[in-house]
């Protein structure tokens, strides 16, 4: 049987565990999280006294298991985490749509807002929040103190620190936000945010034929089907 000891650690009052997932090409990483949070309510989740739970994922929810939360609403609100460049916001426009599709289905979670990650300054991230009408709620510069220490598994943010300020401003906008109901973007109104030349929207494409694929021309040759006239 899985103890709480088993899977949670601690450090620096912060209480933290790994659900993982299975073996590199061996499973579905969606099953993976569903499985992760039924041991989570066997090890009395809804029955924990924090004042507040981050659950963290990667990726896209266009698999039902990274979708899970949201579905089942064991989540308040959704926090994005997105960068200035086309995939990043990409991701970020898929959350905002399976959020509103579960709320049509009767769901309540909502989009709080979008924390801007490694931010270089060039706006894509911001006027993506804009777009689909939630507020930024921190930008994370692209620094390296801050790289190296959360590939430390450090504490960036301490309150006397360089970035205690941002972290603590960030902790505070993420208690205040509301659950918001983003208005996803359409593909062309996502590519619409970044230049023609990031997104190569000018570019036409060709479409192939049967003799680029097969590397030599291709010969027709009469069919040998019997075709009986029509009495």
């Amino acid at each position: 049987a899985v103890a709480i000891g088993d899977v949670c650690f601690k450090r620096d009052g912060v209480y933290a565990m790994e659900l993982g997932g299975p073996e590199v090409g061996r499973g579905c990483g969606g099953r993976g999280i569903i499985h992760g949070f039924e041991l989570l309510e066997k090890l009395g989740f809804h029955e924990w006294g924090f004042d507040y739970v981050l659950l963290d994922f990667l990726g896209d929810v266009v698999c039902g298991g990274f979708g899970l939360p949201i579905a089942r609403d064991m989540c308040q609100k959704v926090i994005v985490v997105g960068s200035n460049d086309l995939q990043s916001l990409y991701v970020a426009n898929n959350v905002c749509s399976a959020v509103e599709y579960f709320r049509k289905l009767g769901g309540n979670v909502g989009v709080g807002g979008l924390v801007i990650n490694k931010d270089d300054g060039t706006g894509e991230a911001q006027a993506f929040a804009d777009a689909v009408g939630i507020p930024v709620l921190a930008s994370i510069p692209a620094d390296d103190d801050i790289r190296r220490k959360s590939a430390n598994y450090e504490i960036i943010g301490r309150p006397d620190g360089r970035w205690g300020s941002l972290f603590s401003d960030l902790a505070q906008n993420v208690a205040d936000a509301k659950p918001n109901h983003p208005t996803p973007l359409s593909q062309d109104g996502l590519l619409g945010l970044f230049s023609s030349e990031s997104t190569g929207r000018d570019v036409v494409l060709v479409p192939a034929t049967f003799e680029d694929m097969c590397g030599v021309a291709h010969v027709t040759k009469p069919s040998l089907e019997v075709v009986y006239d029509e009495v």
